[in-house]
């Protein structure tokens, strides 16, 4: 019965089978869509069944997932028979650094409706950590955006308004090329932007207005950037795609104010 329902699951995977970067990034406005539409139903049925219940999203999966899908094929036909054969293990390079982290402004941004968001998984399979048996472990490219919105991600998410240049893909039309998503600690001490330059080319000039807030100090400024979109990390090269300490940003009469170059991610703490 509806009136027993508090959560609708959903859950979505992203793909670049085209090998489309601006494609690949527009997905996420897709997620971010996908949810105010789904919200929109949610908000119909309860009207028109007159309840007072609130109801949730959960995402009850989600992650990048393509990498690994042929070859998965070949290891199937091989070993069909085989304990644990090596099948899903997607291995993630620094463009998707960039989608999980707009993935996850998404969820922050809309976490009046999403509730729970589970990446799908954790070790191995699909997963932002791998390991060999018997040997090495390591964090794979899309570890650190899910590290740092798992420590200052938390408390309360702000509404950002963001006007910026954007572009029309084959998934989507009107996408910006900054992602912004913007945090208040629960302790009422710190801001934590988690921001997305999407440009392939071309720096992004920023001004936030931190209008209502007294900001003091940048505490940490967070970056990943890499020439190469491809690029992955490995058990012999575990730190090729890693953060690194920001640059370019700075408080200025009030705000936060700089360049941030293309294709890049961060995190940036401010204390207030």
């Amino acid at each position: 019965a509806y009136n027993e329902i508090d959560h609708v699951s959903l859950h979505m995977y992203f793909t670049n089978n085209e090998n489309d970067y601006l494609n690949f990034m527009a997905r996420t406005v897709v997620l971010d869509r996908y949810i105010h539409t789904v919200g929109g139903i949610i908000d119909y049925a309860k009207a028109k069944n007159r309840s007072k219940r609130e109801v949730s999203i959960c995402f009850d999966e989600w992650n990048v997932w393509y990498h690994s899908r042929e070859q998965d094929k070949q290891v199937i036909k091989k070993k069909e028979w085989t304990v644990a054969p090596e099948i899903l293990e997607d291995i993630y390079n620094f463009e998707d650094v960039l989608v999980v982290s707009t993935i996850l402004n998404s969820f922050i941004r809309r976490a009046d409706r999403v509730k729970i968001a589970c990446i799908a998984q954790l070790v191995n399979v699909i997963a932002p950590i791998m390991t060999e048996t018997g040997g090495h472990a390591w964090k794979q490219t899309t570890y650190y955006p899910l590290y740092y919105a798992s420590l200052y991600g938390r408390g309360d998410a702000l509404n950002v308004a963001v006007d910026v240049p954007a572009y029309d893909a084959t998934v989507a039309d009107d996408v910006p090329y900054l992602d912004v998503s913007a945090v208040r600690s629960a302790d009422d001490k710190t801001l934590t932007f988690f921001v997305v330059n999407r440009h392939p080319k071309e720096d992004m000039t920023v001004e936030f207005n931190l209008a209502g807030f007294e900001p003091s100090r940048i505490i940490e400024h967070v970056a990943m950037t890499h020439p190469d979109l491809r690029a992955t990390n490995t058990a012999r090269q575990p730190n090729r795609v890693a953060p690194s300490k920001g640059k370019g940003v700075q408080l200025r009469d009030g705000e936060l104010k700089g360049k941030l170059p293309p294709k890049s991610y961060h995190m940036i703490r401010i204390a207030i």
